[in-house]
């Protein structure tokens, strides 16, 4: 976000400069990129480091995006003339536009004017969804997108009973970049796990299964789940030489969803690696 933040400081002189009021809510501040209306102080404040939130991208059509979300609620001072929901949201959108962003949808929600921008340059992705009201107040979502660091892992116990009840266990823990079959150093921890069930059980012989969602090609996604499963493969005999005859590796690609790829939460949960007990 150094670059939005940079940006703004020196271009978005349409908006009122101030960086904090006396009235701001304890432990506040203005969401980078932006700052704020002038005369208007943070009444409510939510910074979430992982979260999530609907932005309407058509009429009939939402935008899901995780990642560090900022809900700001601003109120006028007393005193100060109320801008319009127009001019509101006009100074958001040209001072997104002013650092390269893009108005995704526009509309009037009942009086409420809503505005939803996104930026994006050099892999980071920002969202913003401004609700400007003609009453002194307006509110501003900013989603900073990005994958979750991942906490909570299965242990090699958990696998191990998901194995003999089901025949498979689905893993999130293992995690790649878009379209890459690299695996994270996030993945570690699941890595860790998968090692200590092969150690535990010398008999266990495993199918390591690669899964995508459905955005792309067929050919491609099969390609890309076989290039994952196999890189897991790789990191599991790297780590202890002799399981590799108990492993094979195999993309599935789209062909066997746990969820509807009509959303992006539907597609995070197809987009896995599974365990299947040969």
């Amino acid at each position: 976000m150094r670059w939005l933040v940079a940006a703004a400081l020196a271009m978005l002189c349409t908006l009122g400069m101030a960086a904090t009021d006396p009235q701001d809510k304890a432990g506040s501040s203005d969401p980078p990129p932006f700052t704020r209306m002038k005369g208007f102080h943070i009444y409510n404040y939510e910074d979430k480091p992982f979260d999530r939130f609907e932005f309407p991208v058509a009429a009939d059509k939402v935008q899901v995006v995780e990642g560090r979300r900022i809900y700001v609620d601003y109120y006028a001072n007393d005193g100060v003339k109320h801008p319009s929901p127009l001019q509101i949201v006009r100074n958001y959108s040209n001072a997104a536009k002013a650092i390269g962003g893009s108005i995704v949808h526009e509309y009037d929600d009942g009086g409420t004017l809503i505005s939803v921008l996104r930026l994006a340059k050099g892999g980071a992705e920002t969202w913003v969804h401004v609700a400007g009201a003609g009453n002194g107040m307006y509110k501003i979502q900013v989603v900073e997108k990005q994958a979750m660091a991942q906490e909570v892992v299965a242990d090699a116990a958990l696998m191990a009973g998901s194995l003999r009840e089901a025949g498979r266990v689905a893993l999130y823990g293992i995690l790649f970049d878009t379209d890459k079959a690299d695996i994270k150093p996030a993945s570690e921890p699941t890595l860790a796990e998968i090692g200590k069930l092969l150690k535990a059980d010398a008999r266990l012989k495993l199918y390591v299964v690669g899964h995508t969602d459905n955005a792309g090609t067929f050919e491609h996604n099969v390609r890309l789940s076989q290039a994952r499963a196999a890189s897991v493969v790789a990191a599991l005999v790297k780590a202890q030489p002799a399981v590799a005859p108990r492993l094979q590796a195999f993309g599935a690609g789209p062909t066997s969803p746990v969820a509807s790829n009509v959303n992006e939460a539907g597609k995070a949960k197809n987009r896995r690696v599974e365990l299947v007990a040969q």
